[in-house]
């Protein structure tokens, strides 16, 4: 027996197109707005915590700097030309190297610094650019010292000798500390070896520091117990024995400095692309 349905009232076609259009077009309008939604947090997510890192980061760079350049200022002020051995570049002493280097980090991680929190272009920029700079001279510089290593280490010794008879001017007391320290504290004794001091101070005669056992005038007319062994091989014999070491710090300097320009072009790239902030 077949049943026949009468025509639907107006009610129910109307519940009937409501349930279509919301099937057809709301609840796909709605779950993809809701995929939008949830990457645009999650990309806001990574762009803050990318932001704050940086900030951090560079905050403990540039303390790190405030101190260098604090430690370079008093060795200038109550130690002089400390450290000063080459009389060709009187300017390279470990207080001015100290400085120079600090300077340069407290300045990179102030535009770091600065640049990600206030998450301004220019600034982070100038940090891309900064970083990029120094990361190009270190591989200059370190290219040209293995391809002129024999002509560096020769004019190195030459240059030494040279310091060597300004150790007893009056204005080259910095000259004359760092050749007492490195001495005692490398068990060594002029460039190449003891000899090197005889056309300084006179024949048999070297400096105090060069004796195994310290003592007043313990370097005139004394072979026996002095250091044999020349600074420049024992220097040169320390950085052989420490080259993993050295190594190892270089490759994390360079990460570091790969990863912050890495990060300081993505933060403004998002930047640029958005045209606006994420605020945390």
């Amino acid at each position: 027996m077949r049943i026949h349905r009468g025509p639907r009232n107006e009610k129910q076609i109307f519940l009937l197109q409501k349930h279509l259009w919301f099937d057809l077009w709301l609840f796909p309008w709605c779950t993809s707005s809701y995929l939008k939604f949830k990457k645009c947090n999650m990309a806001r997510g990574c762009l803050c915590c990318l932001k704050y890192m940086m900030f951090l980061f560079n905050l403990i760079f540039w303390l790190c700097g405030c101190g260098l350049l604090g430690v370079g200022i008093w060795l200038s002020v109550s130690q002089g030309n400390f450290a000063t051995f080459s009389p060709s570049f009187p300017s390279l002493s470990a207080a001015n190297l100290v400085i120079a280097i600090g300077t340069v980090i407290m300045v990179t991680g102030f535009l770091g610094c600065l640049g990600a929190i206030k998450e301004n272009k220019c600034l982070l920029l100038s940090f891309f650019i900064v970083l990029l700079i120094i990361l190009l001279a270190e591989l200059i510089l370190v290219i040209l010292f293995f391809v002129y290593m024999d002509k560096v280490s020769e004019s190195a010794k030459k240059d030494l000798k040279e310091g060597m008879k300004l150790y007893n001017s009056e204005n080259n007391i910095g000259l004359k500390n760092a050749w007492n320290i490195i001495q005692a504290e490398m068990k060594c004794c002029g460039v190449n070896d003891y000899t090197d001091w005889y056309p300084v101070l006179g024949e048999n005669i070297v400096p105090d520091r060069c004796c195994m056992e310290n003592s007043q005038d313990c370097g005139r007319n004394s072979t026996e117990s002095l250091w044999k062994t020349g600074c420049y091989e024992k220097v040169m014999s320390w950085f052989d024995d420490n080259k993993h070491v050295l190594g190892s710090i270089g490759m994390c300097v360079l990460i570091m400095q790969i990863l912050g320009m890495a990060f300081s072009m993505t933060l403004f790239q998002q930047i640029h692309r958005t045209g606006k902030k994420y605020d945390a």
